[in-house]
């Protein structure tokens, strides 16, 4: 990626990472001319825009980011057949996604039920 703002390539290098980690179908990752982010395609050619304009907020920015891979996750895994459900939830299994959100000025992945944080996003699969 060369035209995007160095806090948006490496929020989205961090998203696709737990993507890699915990994820059964990968992105194609593709920059457009007339969009300012990237777009994510799936194996089936569905595509999925990506995008969040830095403010000064990495954490804010990383969950953005995480919110927007997780809606193309979600519906390429439907459309390949598999459990849509990304990022497991490690107290739920096969339930419900993790959530991105912001606490304690870190962007986190979080138990939509619960509230439990299961880890950084960026770090699924590190153990916490």
């Amino acid at each position: 990626m060369t035209h995007q703002p160095p806090e948006f390539t490496e929020a989205l290098a961090a998203v696709l990472r737990d993507l890699r980690v915990q994820g059964p179908v990968q992105p194609d990752v593709r920059e457009e001319d007339d969009y300012p982010g990237v777009m994510l395609f799936a194996p089936d050619g569905s595509g999925h825009g990506v995008y969040a304009e830095p403010d000064g907020r990495p954490a804010v920015l990383l969950a953005e980011v995480a919110g927007q891979v997780q809606g193309w996750a979600v519906e390429a895994l439907w459309a390949a057949g598999v459990s849509a459900v990304w990022p497991q939830c490690p107290e739920h299994p096969d339930t419900h996604p993790l959530r991105a959100t912001v606490e304690k000025g870190a962007a986190v992945w979080v138990c939509p039920r619960s509230g439990a944080v299961a880890c950084r996003v960026g770090e699924l699969g590190l153990g916490g």
